[in-house]
């Protein structure tokens, strides 16, 4: 910092030695501005702060260690290096001022080598905390924007991924979308966190992605399965769990958790591991209904659609093939409280479903 930059204030209710000072300090080359009373200094400083304070301890009204402690205390004064000048020798007043914030103490009469000396060190002291905390800030906001470049790409990511799967059925497209706006809704009714709901909104459609190591014979198949093709069928949540856990984002391990536990039920009846009740992580719960709710609204090569009505009447009371006790009770529940807006998302624009959480997160 250079002295001439520097602004000194300088607090005490002895003219004669505010005089001192300012004519010790000016010689040096610092502006210096004057306060009679620690009220004066405080009620000041409000409009501008200085670099550097000057304070006496014994003044009229509130004391020096008083003054020093509410600027420490105060944000925007907290690092402002505060230099008691009084004319207390003692040990204890030493002591005090250090204890309520001061970076330094000197004695009545003061030295001036001694004072410049002091005060041209704690400016400097000052300007590198000053640039530290600037560089501090200037990383942040570096770290902000690659982190944000880097959700960027792990969602554009997603995108291709998922688009990758569209290709092969044509017909599930706009419901790889549909989910994330069922998934995150769902999870907002059973009070998650906006981290968990966010990863929820990427992750939920890439559920499928296993789906491209299925052979088109039985992907595109039209009537039901055999046996085997079934058993070849069901691979596809191990597949797109192995193809999405080696990703490092969010995103990835949430997708890949629950690529493999989507088809999970609170029962144990479902695949591919047969696991029941809390084994089943949380995101695969919450994406088994919603897979369901869609898989039986929209038409498929071998079923026709179902109205919301219809579809609620099967996961609610059951129909044979889906039943209440496949679905964890919590997320039954939160179904119920934001069904209607279930049916809205599914009415939605092939095109408004493919924009951002927004639409979700606004119903």
């Amino acid at each position: 910092m250079k002295n001439r930059n520097a602004r000194i204030l300088v607090i005490d209710d002895d003219e004669k030695t505010r005089e001192i000072m300012r004519l010790i300090l000016e010689k040096k080359g610092y502006e210096t501005v004057e306060a009679e009373s620690g009220e004066s200094a405080l009620e000041a400083m409000k409009a501008e702060l200085p670099d550097l304070i000057l304070l006496d301890v014994e003044m009229p009204g509130i004391s020096g260690f008083e003054v020093v402690k509410r600027l420490k205390a105060d944000s925007r004064t907290r690092t402002i290096p505060v230099i008691m000048v009084t004319g207390l020798g003692d040990q204890s007043s030493r002591l005090e001022a250090l204890a309520n914030g001061a970076e330094d103490y000197l004695p009545k009469p003061v030295d001036p080598t001694e004072l410049w000396m002091r005060v041209r060190n704690h400016l400097r002291l000052k300007e590198y905390g000053d640039f530290l905390a600037s560089l501090n800030s200037v990383l942040e906001t570096k770290v902000r924007e690659r982190t944000a470049q880097l959700e960027e790409n792990y969602r554009e990511t997603i995108y291709l991924l998922t688009s990758a799967a569209e290709l092969r059925d044509e017909t599930t497209g706009a419901h790889v979308r549909r989910i994330s706006h069922y998934a995150s809704r769902l999870a907002r009714a059973m009070k998650a966190d906006s981290e968990f709901v966010e990863a929820i909104f990427y992750a939920s459609p890439m559920h499928d992605i296993g789906k491209i190591g299925i052979p088109d014979h039985i992907l595109l198949k039209r009537g039901p399965l055999t046996s085997e093709e079934w058993i070849t069928m069901k691979k596809h949540a191990e597949i797109g769990a192995k193809i999405l856990e080696t990703g490092s984002s969010p995103y990835m391990k949430m997708g890949a958790l629950i690529a493999l536990t989507h088809h999970e039920c609170w029962d144990g009846s479902g695949y591919p591991s047969g696991i029941k009740g809390e084994e089943i992580p949380l995101p695969g719960r919450i994406m088994l209904l919603c897979d369901q709710y869609d898989a039986l609204r929209g038409q498929r090569l071998y079923k026709p659609p179902l109205d919301h009505h219809a579809v609620m009447k099967i996961l609610t009371e059951g129909d044979g093939p889906t039943r209440p006790e496949q679905f964890y009770p919590e997320v039954l529940d939160a179904f119920e409280s934001c069904k209607d807006d279930f049916e809205r998302i599914y009415s939605l624009p092939v095109g408004s479903v493919a924009g951002s959480e927004q639409i979700g997160t606004n119903l």
